[in-house]
């Protein structure tokens, strides 16, 4: 039986169509899983839920709490036991009878009133550092996090906006080469358009591996593979103004982690010095034991030892000058300190309102504007009413533009971000009326 030939096609048709949906459906089976999508705020909370390293600092307070209860802990009694034998014999006479001859005794060693509170004052202090270390890093990553949060935004819209350039050019390339070029004009033209073509790929390009850098940091601060897709939705727009210098110096004084670092250490070497003066005082140690001897008689002995350690040869001196000169670098770090908290935060107080007068500058849709001009001029370069100078110059300056913007706006963040490090708060979250106080 002879199959028509338009059975046969269409049978073929729907063998390749059958053949095209499985192998779609296969691929769509082994695709990407979707990525985790965080506004930044929320990628903030993620990094300090999850980060890895937290368990350190974690750990670190655990150990500091330790050494606390060590501190307030007495010394431990000491049992003395010794075993022997006698014998009792007259002068040059006969032995008159031996037996056995022991003894017993538990010392106890009594602190001076005061000494093991300093302990446990030095001891707190160790524990608040190791407090403190925690919320700073907890500061540190949630602004690390949130800087590279910025970041990628400002990848992906600079990837986006050059991605369309970048086929924008490729589009009318296509056209071009089409087209049989009648002199040396049209053809230069060509060859402006393919070289900017061939440039623009390469700044796609750029512009992803930035966002891929800062999505690889951001999954190691998470605690996530390095491969895990991760997107960050939102809006970079311009931060808020930062409070009057000497409001931020008051808080800073105040709240800076260093600086709190600094007046914790002050206060455990002040307690150190008390400490090494009070060793001067000897401890006193209380014995009470029990002898018993049995040979000629039977002899029981209970009583009390007391021994304290005569301070003659060593008035712990030298212990006390050590810890006088401690105080003393710690007074002058804790001075150093605070010039560098007050000159840091002027130096991003100031580069933020910079970067914030010159953003005020600007006109709200400039970046729309710019966009739409650069689609403009590519219409009517198609329908020949503009040069290829002004389509190439206008597109070139439309992502230059956008990338100053976007620089602009990601720097401004930055140093927003490095103020409330260095406040030890949100800007939002100051008084702009708070009395100044150094």
């Amino acid at each position: 039986m002879k199959v028509p030939l338009s059975v046969l096609l269409r049978s073929m048709a729907a063998v390749s169509m059958a053949c095209v949906l499985s192998m779609a459906a296969a691929n769509d089976s082994h695709a990407a899983p979707d990525p985790d999508t965080f506004s930044i705020d929320g990628l903030v909370a993620e990094v300090v839920r999850k980060n890895p390293e937290l368990d350190f600092y974690r750990a670190e307070i655990a150990v500091a709490k330790a050494g606390r209860r060590t501190a307030r802990e007495w010394k431990n009694p000491e049992l003395t036991a010794s075993l022997g034998s006698k014998r009792v014999w007259d002068r040059g006479g006969p032995a008159l009878g031996d037996g056995a001859a022991w003894s017993v005794s538990v010392s106890q060693v009594i602190e001076w009133p005061g000494r093991i509170a300093l302990r446990k004052a030095i001891a707190n202090q160790q524990v608040e550092l190791a407090q403190i270390g925690l919320g700073q890093f907890e500061a540190v990553i949630a602004a690390r996090a949130k800087t590279l949060g910025f970041a990628a935004l400002a990848a992906s819209e600079k990837a986006d906006a050059t991605r369309e350039v970048a086929e924008r050019f490729k589009s009318l390339l296509a056209v071009l080469v089409q087209r049989d070029p009648a002199g040396i004009t049209p053809l230069l033209d060509q060859r402006i358009i393919e070289a900017n073509a061939i440039a623009l790929h390469r700044r796609v390009t750029q512009a992803e591996q930035e966002l891929q850098t800062a999505i690889l940091e951001l999954n190691q601060l998470r605690g996530s593979p390095a491969s895990a897709p991760l997107k960050v939705v939102g809006n970079l727009g311009p931060p808020n103004s930062p409070p009057p210098l000497d409001v931020l110096l008051a808080v800073a004084f105040t709240n800076n982690f260093d600086l709190r670092i600094r007046r914790a250490e002050l206060a455990q070497q002040g307690f150190r010095v008390d400490l090494a003066r009070h060793e001067r005082k000897p401890a006193v140690t209380i014995a009470p034991f029990y002898s018993e001897e049995r040979a000629n008689d039977e002899q029981r002995i209970f009583g009390v030892e007391l021994s304290v350690p005569l301070p003659v040869w060593n008035r712990n001196e030298g212990a006390i000058e050590t810890a006088q000169a401690r105080l003393e670098q710690a007074e002058a770090s804790w001075r150093a300190a605070q010039r560098v908290v007050e000159r840091e935060v002027a130096n991003h107080a100031l580069a933020l309102r910079t970067q914030l007068e010159e953003m005020a500058s600007w006109r709200q849709d400039a970046q729309t504007e710019f966009r739409d001009a650069a689609a403009l001029a590519d219409r009517h370069y198609r329908l020949g009413a503009v040069p290829v100078t002004t389509y190439v110059e206008m597109q070139m300056k439309y992502l230059d533009a956008l990338e100053a913007l976007l620089a602009t706006r990601l720097e401004a963040h930055e140093h927003s971000q490095q103020l409330e490090l260095l406040v030890g708060c949100k800007l939002d979250q100051i008084s702009r009326h708070a009395p100044s106080s150094n």
